[in-house]
């Protein structure tokens, strides 16, 4: 379901401008069929105008009946979906004008220990036997269709989702979700076949039925391009 919603969502520009298309073309053979039925001198002639206006009004309320349901889709369900609602990633303030000066040294080691604080927090989520990615490991190198293994399995279980984000970016896309609990066991395919080659990181997320979203569990991975056919 969640692969539909975003379907319409990524395309919803060229859904409407087809669905336009489509509709203007209409409109002229409704005005053509419809001078057609005022100027028709015969019954069968007027029949046959009267069909045509009658295709031709059929149609254009059906593409107005689907652009209201992609506007549905996009608008009002799309959000209200749990797999639309990615679990909101802070981003530092790098314009901040620091009040004191340190020395480099310093400095180079307070960098040093804030990338390893930030390492470790990645993959704090990862619990054995709770929340935990199996498979790709840290570092792997991948390409085509992966297979994710692991397991989730948490009080109040709601249900669970895979989002990605190239390493570098704050930008995360849900790809896949599920609804059933799993130990040690698969959880769910990633096609990586459409993404540029580089670093990424794969984020389980758990949420329980309340709502609550636990911290995810993080895995960095090197996607390679898909070898050629």
């Amino acid at each position: 379901m969640a692969e539909i919603l975003f379907f319409f969502k990524d395309y919803e520009v060229i859904i409407y401008l087809g669905l336009g298309l489509l509709a203007a073309w209409q409109v002229q053979k409704f005005i053509v069929s419809w001078q057609g039925v005022q100027a028709a001198a015969f019954g069968l002639e007027w029949e046959s105008a009267q069909g045509q206006l009658n295709r031709a009004a059929g149609i254009l309320v059906f593409l107005l009946i689907c652009g209201v349901v992609e506007f549905g889709l996009v608008t009002f369900v799309l959000p209200a979906y749990p797999d639309a609602d990615p679990l909101a990633t802070p981003t530092a303030d790098l314009l901040a004008t620091p009040t004191i000066t340190i020395p480099p040294e310093a400095a180079l080691s307070q960098v040093e220990e804030t990338t390893s604080v930030e390492e470790a927090s990645t993959s704090a989520g990862c619990i054995p036997e709770e929340v935990l990615i199996t498979s790709p490991e840290e570092g792997a190198s991948i390409s085509g269709v992966v297979e994710i293994r692991g397991t989730v399995d948490v009080t109040n279980f709601g249900f669970y989702k895979f989002e990605i984000s190239q390493v570098g970016t704050d930008s995360w896309l849900t790809i896949q979700a599920g609804e059933e609990i799993v130990q040690k066991d698969k959880l769910g395919t990633w096609d990586t076949s459409h993404l540029e080659p580089g670093n990424y990181n794969l984020r389980l997320v758990v949420v329980d039925n309340e709502g609550a979203h636990r911290e995810p569990c993080v895995v960095s991975v090197y996607v390679e391009s898909p070898p050629e056919e």
